[in-house]
């Protein structure tokens, strides 16, 4: 499938980062991310990460406003769900195989799961960015890079270069 120039794949923690941990290390770049990502568009994650930040939320925040959060965060952070999320949605239907096949490169179920929904429905972005880069490097269809790595790219450097060579 070609590759569209722009579509950028976000992965949950840089939501989490933003919503949840600004004393974060990271916070700042991350944020800077997000501002690009919402000023220009492209951005995409799918279901499964939206639903992965509603889980986390949902130690802070009551059911009304899960369902609240869910529908307002692609507003919030200019970014599409895929597939869209809605009351009757239903949650992207994976063979077991590729699972395991994500699985026995050393990932987690979630990683695994979140891979595999990325491939099945974003697999035409340019990228995945990740603050686990190391946990998505050879499972994706896709160059994986953080946030930082993302921003410090030169202007027309390729997707598939990472900065630190990681």
């Amino acid at each position: 499938m070609v590759k569209e120039k722009g579509v950028i794949a976000i992965d949950t923690n840089v939501f989490v980062i933003d919503l949840r941990y600004r004393r974060d290390r990271n916070f700042g770049i991350n944020r800077r991310f997000l501002r690009r990502v919402h000023e220009q568009g492209g951005g995409v994650t799918s279901l499964v990460n939206l639903l992965e930040i509603v889980g986390i939320l949902s130690f802070n925040l009551n059911e009304r406003q899960l369902r609240e959060f869910s529908l307002y965060f692609p507003e919030k952070y200019n970014v599409h769900v895929i597939p869209a999320p809605s009351a009757g949605a239903r949650l992207p239907e994976f063979e077991t195989s590729r699972l395991m096949e994500i699985m026995g490169k050393k990932a987690s179920f979630g990683d695994a799961l979140v891979a595999a929904s990325i491939e099945s429905f974003i697999s035409h972005a340019s990228c995945f960015v990740t603050w686990d880069s190391g946990h998505f490097d050879g499972k994706m269809g896709m160059p994986v890079m953080s946030p930082a790595e993302y921003l410090s790219r030169k202007p027309g450097q390729a997707l598939t270069e990472r900065k630190n060579g990681s």
